[in-house]
């Protein structure tokens, strides 16, 4: 595992001041929305709608990957910090929550690939500098928008309905046989465990270990790519210092309206009036239900 070049405490005070520089020179477009909240199932779903037109481009993942890699070089402006001799901390470009965080490898590894060790270390190394809450999405299906591997964190609370996190009292009324769990009120396919906060690299090796362990739980196989072990099927995953959750994806959206993995913390972004109007009629765990998959019997 790759040494961690972060040093404690300097990670947040990096994130407020590059942020206050890539503002100022026009390279962070923040995508800027209204916030409202829609009650579904005992919990209060956090809902942004876009408020004005910028909005990020985007990239076709289906073809051959000839794509320009925005990673590959990024850009300076948006540099927040040296992680590891894999991985460096950026801003997230097009963000709608502030201070949103992507955790990079340097070289090119395609996001299908499995997390692994070093970047279980580069990420955990960011959760314990803030109060934040960790996500990969895992393949197209799963929202990923960008074919270069990369972990997000961004930091808590996610809205202001109340909660730091919506889906917290799901959390709390987890069910557990052995060191993997589940969640009641989620009517979809689905793992958790629980984590040991501790020194980075013991906490590394138990990430990496529930997550493989999560993985095999929620039917997600892996293939092996020119001599690297990928996904076999699109998912999202969750990650603090105290826990991780899987969810396995059936599909990208629900009549038009993306999920990545946020939306299984209870957090969604709809781009107009429509879209929003559509997701309170649906309701979103139903959105949630239908871009998973169905929850096996036990």
């Amino acid at each position: 595992m790759s040494i961690c070049l972060l040093k404690p405490g300097a990670l947040w005070p990096a994130v407020i001041a590059r942020t206050e520089r890539a503002l100022a020179c026009g390279a962070l477009r923040p995508i800027e929305t209204v916030q409202t909240a829609i009650g579904d199932r005992g919990l209060r779903f956090v809902v942004r709608q876009v408020s004005n037109l910028i909005l990020k481009p985007h990239v076709d993942m289906t073809g051959p990957r000839l794509f320009v890699d925005p990673f590959l070089p990024y850009e300076p402006d948006l540099f927040v910090a040296e992680l590891s001799a894999t991985h460096v901390a950026l801003l997230n470009k097009y963000n709608v929550l502030p201070h949103h965080l992507l955790i990079v490898t340097r070289a090119f590894e395609p996001q299908e690939a499995l997390v692994d060790l070093a970047d279980f270390a580069a990420w955990l190394a960011c959760l314990d500098e803030f109060d934040g809450l960790g996500f990969y999405n895992g393949g197209r299906e799963a929202g990923a928008s960008q074919p270069h591997k990369h972990m997000q964190v961004v930091p808590l609370p996610l809205g202001d309905a109340g909660l730091s996190l919506p889906i917290a009292p799901l959390l709390e009324a987890a069910r557990f046989d052995g060191p993997i769990g589940t969640l009641p009120g989620f009517p979809f396919e689905h793992a958790l465990a629980q984590l040991t906060p501790g020194p980075l690299e013991q906490a590394a090796a138990q990430a990496l270990e529930r997550y493989r362990m999560l993985l095999n739980a929620a039917g997600v196989g892996s293939v092996t790519v020119d001599g690297r072990l990928h996904q076999n099927a699109p998912y999202n995953l969750l990650l603090t210092p105290h826990w991780m959750l899987v969810v396995p994806r059936s599909s990208e959206d629900v009549a038009g309206i993306a999920v990545n993995s946020l939306g299984f913390a209870g957090s969604f972004f709809v781009k107009n009036e429509e879209q929003l109007a559509v997701l309170r009629r649906i309701g979103p765990m139903t959105v949630l239900r239908r871009v998973g998959l169905p929850r096996r019997e036990t």
